[in-house]
Parts: structure tokens; C-alpha cells; sequence
């Protein structure tokens, strides 16, 4: 049985449609990542599923059992479920303790089991003994464990996390990353994970949904995603990829006036869509010579930029290799993905 099952979601705000007919089924113990640019629809899907939202149509059940439909809502303290926002959300006056105990001083748990389940809970996030603190005397690191804490804490069937890394800086946000995905393994909590930042969802997630207009253009595991995506937007949200317009003729790829010779292994004929990654993309090692715009050091490699027309395309090479802006610069296509224009 799906721990969550979304069936022909729409959901608008006035006239403008916000989410299109979303169909999604997760199952128990998975953690699915919604994925998708400022706009998407991915925050007010989490919203539906919370029940601070209300679909305008279709069906939302958990654990079998129907949420929302027709002539049906289920309000949010009734669906099992707990929620950890971007913004911590952490009370300013309650101690560290407190701050977790507060579902189960709601759910009026006896005082001795909701030490005991409170403690546990802290000692899950790696903030045992810091019970007595209060929220000022915490980091923003150690504010949303406290916020994960209280989550987790009520034993929710389902544990929603609304972009709660975003606040942090690099490091901490990697740090809790690892952390999320081992407590993840740990309890086999169904968790559904809303990011615009892929690294965290093909890092943590099961599955991704990669959500575009209201839609889910692709769910697949991140490897998939990554290596076979099946649109345009998918590979260029997902791996950062260059879009390139153009057409295919006679083994090349042409666009902005220059002919890119295709890989051996790619049949592509007539107008498309060419999708590069940046490792995939050799420079220094024959081909067509283009004027570099810019060669940034990223590392163990330097990134060289070139212009095509409006699009930067964007290949990864050997961090002491010469090259300067405007110096005219062989590249190479190793791999690529071809999507032929659609016919109208």
C-alpha cells in the first residue's frame, strides 16, 4: 500500500493553474524529492498533502485512506503527518526540550514516556544533553535539528521537509544532508522532500520528481534522471546540461553558425534539441574551434565557456591547460543526447 497516493491534483489561485492534474504514488518507507524551480508547483503539492491546502480536484489518500476529494477534507492535525518548514519555526520562549515535547504535550502523552520519546528524539539529531537550551543560544545548524527533532518526535506516519537546508550556509547544509540521510536509514520514515537544489535531492531522495509548470515532466531515480532524462528541462534542471536548438544533418549539429560533429554513437537527423553535459564535453582534443569566452578554475578542473549565440556552452578540462578569452579553442563532443523538435 502507497504511504501517499495523489490522484488528478489541480489546484489554482484565482485563474492561474498552479498545479495540473498531478498523479503520484510513494510508497511506505521512500523518500521521494519534489524538484523544481521558484514557481513550479512543488511547495504547494507538500502544502496539499499537509491539508494546508485544499485541491480544487481529484484525490489524496494516506495510508489508504482518503484525505481530500470530493466533499471531503481531512484538516491537517488528523492525517498522522509532521512538517518541518524552511523557517525552523522554533518557539523563541520553550527550551530545547519543550520546543520537541510540545506534539506530545498536544497528544497529552504521559510526562515519563514523553521525556523518555523526547530525549530519544534528540539524541536521533545529535543534540543530547543540549535539552536545556533555549533557542538563542543555538546555530542555525542546531535550530533545525531541533525543528527535525519535534517532527519526529510524534512518530508521523509521514514526515514532510519543505526546503529546510535553505537557511544554512554550504557547510552546514552538507553536514545536515548526511545527517538527514542517515537518520532516514535509521527509521525508515516515508519522507517527502521539497528543493530547488538538485545536489540535495539526488543526493537524499529515492525518487525524484522533477516538477516544470505544475507538472512532474519526469519521476525516476536520481541515476536515471541523471543519465537518461526525458526531456529537455529534465537534463538541463538536473546536471546543469547546455540546450542547444539547432539541426542535425550529415553527422553534425548545426547552430549559431557553427557545425558541432556529433558522436558516433548518436543518430539524430532534422530539427531538435542537443543536450551536453559539461563532462561530456572535451576541449583541446579536436573538432570545431571556438572563441572562448571565459575559463573559470573550479579545482581539479577549469571550466571553459563558450558562446552560441545566446547559450553558454560549457565544457570541463584540465585545470593547466592554456587558453585565454578570445583565444580560439578546439572542442569535442564525446557523448550527447538528441530530442528531436516535436511536429505540430
Amino acid at each position: 500500500m502507497a504511504a501517499v497516493e495523489l490522484q488528478g491534483i489541480f489546484k489554482r489561485y484565482g485563474t492561474t493553474p498552479v498545479v495540473k492534474g498531478l498523479s503520484l504514488s510513494i510508497a511506505s518507507g521512500e523518500l521521494v524529492a519534489l524538484l523544481g524551480p521558484s514557481g513550479c508547483g512543488k511547495t504547494t503539492t507538500l502544502r496539499m498533502i499537509a491539508g494546508l491546502e485544499r485541491p480544487d480536484a481529484g484525490r489524496l489518500s494516506i495510508d489508504g485512506e482518503a484525505v481530500d476529494g470530493p466533499g471531503l477534507h481531512v484538516p491537517p492535525e488528523r492525517r498522522g503527518l509532521s512538517m518541518v518548514f524552511q523557517s525552523y519555526a522554533v518557539f523563541p520562549h520553550r527550551s530545547v526540550f519543550d520546543n520537541v515535547a510540545y506534539p506530545l504535550e498536544l497528544q497529552r502523552v504521559p510526562a515519563p514516556e514523553r521525556k523518555a520519546r523526547v530525549l530519544e528524539a534528540l539524541a536521533w539529531v545529535r543534540l543530547g544533553g543540549l535539552e536545556g537550551r533555549m533557542p538563542q543560544a543555538l546555530s542555525g545548524g542546531q535550530l533545525q535539528r531541533v525543528a527535525i527533532a519535534r517532527a519526529l518526535v510524534a512518530r508521523p506516519k509521514v514526515l514532510l521537509l519543505d526546503e529546510p537546508l535553505s537557511n544554512l550556509d554550504a557547510r552546514l547544509r552538507e553536514e545536515l544532508r548526511g545527517e538527514l540521510a542517515a537518520l532516514r536509514a535509521r527509521l525508515k520514515t516515508t519522507m517527502i522532500f521539497v528543493t530547488h537544489d538538485q545536489a540535495e535531492a539526488l543526493a537524499l531522495a529515492d525518487r525524484v520528481a522533477v516538477m516544470n509548470g505544475g507538472v512532474v515532466e519526469q519521476l525516476d531515480t536520481p541515476q536515471a534522471l541523471y543519465q537518461r532524462p526525458a526531456t529537455p528541462f529534465v537534463a538541463s534542471f538536473v546536471g546543469g546540461a547546455t540546450v542547444l536548438s539547432g539541426v542535425a544533418k550529415d553527422g553534425h549539429f548545426h547552430v549559431a553558425g557553427v557545425a558541432l560533429l556529433l558522436p558516433s554513437t548518436l543518430a539524430a537527423e532534422g530539427e531538435g534539441t542537443l543536450v551536453l553535459r559539461p563532462e561530456d564535453v572535451r576541449v583541446f582534443q579536436g573538432g570545431a574551434p571556438l572563441p572562448l569566452s571565459a575559463r573559470l578554475f573550479v579545482g581539479s578542473a577549469a571550466e571553459y565557456r563558450f558562446a552560441l549565440g545566446e547559450t553558454v556552452l560549457r565544457a570541463l578540462g584540465p585545470p593547466d591547460a592554456k587558453g585565454l578569452p578570445g583565444d580560439a579553442v578546439p572542442v569535442s563532443l564525446e557523448r550527447a543526447l538528441f530530442f528531436p523538435s516535436k511536429l505540430v
